[in-house]
């Protein structure tokens, strides 16, 4: 199978080096990796640079946008403008971060899940955070949810669902979409990512209103972002974030702003929340 990966990137210096390392190691050779430059002022165009005069698969698009590090729409925005470069000759496309170290058999798994069955969508492992020397589970999300730093969709899937929105929730909407549009999202407890930028480390206070605007888009409605929003706080270790998402939630409702599903999958994803709740209670 083909593979295609995308990288948005700003000022990762510190990082990408050790990224783009761990993916010309892989087993199974990507056939592109396009590594776009989102307005970076340190020295990240140029470690690219120099991994493509190497490997003639990787290749460097520079893009400007405002430096503020707002979630979602930044990035997604950046993902876009790198794929907008590559043909559809993929079987599945990447979108990754630019400060990821992937064990050398990530995608050779990853294709032997795809090659499993035809209705599996998306494929994915889980992300690995340095504590006091040792390497730990950054235990942000529930085990069937594919961190938005790694995610892998096949060609089909990531067509039907219309691509990646620009907006915070895009790495939840995906996978939503997928199960509306009976897909099969698959993660692998053995593909062990190292992350090595905390998630959230950039994040300003606007952006921390912006996950409850998130759960809005998705549909959530109130009750489910409550919930949502006080199992995400407590996850952190920072009880009081979840007034900043119920904030962020009124804000939206009150502004009517639009969601990033039709009505028809809004209630789709709702029931499928309240299901997975009931199970966890049952």
């Amino acid at each position: 199978m083909n593979y295609y990966i995308v990288i948005p990137s700003h000022n990762e210096k510190k990082f990408i080096t050790l990224t783009l390392q761990s993916l010309v190691e892989q087993t199974v050779l990507p056939k592109k990796i396009v590594v776009v430059n989102d307005n970076s002022t340190d020295k990240t165009a140029d470690i690219v640079l120099a991994f493509a005069k190497e490997f003639a698969f990787i290749s460097l698009v520079n893009k400007t946008s405002e430096a503020i590090h707002l979630p979602g729409s930044k990035v997604i925005h950046a993902f876009q403008k790198g794929l907008e470069t590559v043909d559809e000759n993929y079987d599945f496309i990447v979108k990754a971060d630019a400060d990821l170290i992937f064990p050398s058999h990530y995608f050779e798994t990853v294709i032997s899940h795809f090659k499993s069955a035809e209705q599996i969508g998306m494929v994915g492992g889980f992300a690995y955070i340095e504590k006091n020397g040792e390497w730990i589970l950054e235990n942000l999300t529930d085990k069937d949810h594919i961190r938005g730093a790694f995610k892998a969709y096949r060609k089909e899937c990531f067509q039907q669902i219309g691509g990646l929105k620009p907006a915070m929730g895009w790495d939840t909407v995906d996978e939503l979409l997928c199960k509306y549009y009976n897909w099969k999202v698959v993660t692998d407890e053995n593909l062990k990512v190292k992350h090595l930028k905390p998630t959230g480390a950039n994040y300003n206070k606007t952006a921390r209103f912006k996950q409850g605007e998130a759960f809005y888009s998705l549909g959530y409605g109130f009750f489910i972002t409550a919930i949502a929003s006080l199992k995400l706080a407590m996850r952190k270790g920072k009880p009081l974030l979840f007034i900043d998402y119920i904030n962020g939630f009124w804000k939206a409702k009150s502004a009517k702003k639009p969601l990033l599903v039709s009505a028809e999958q809004a209630k789709f994803i709702r029931d499928y929340r309240w299901k997975k709740m009931k199970k966890k209670l049952i």
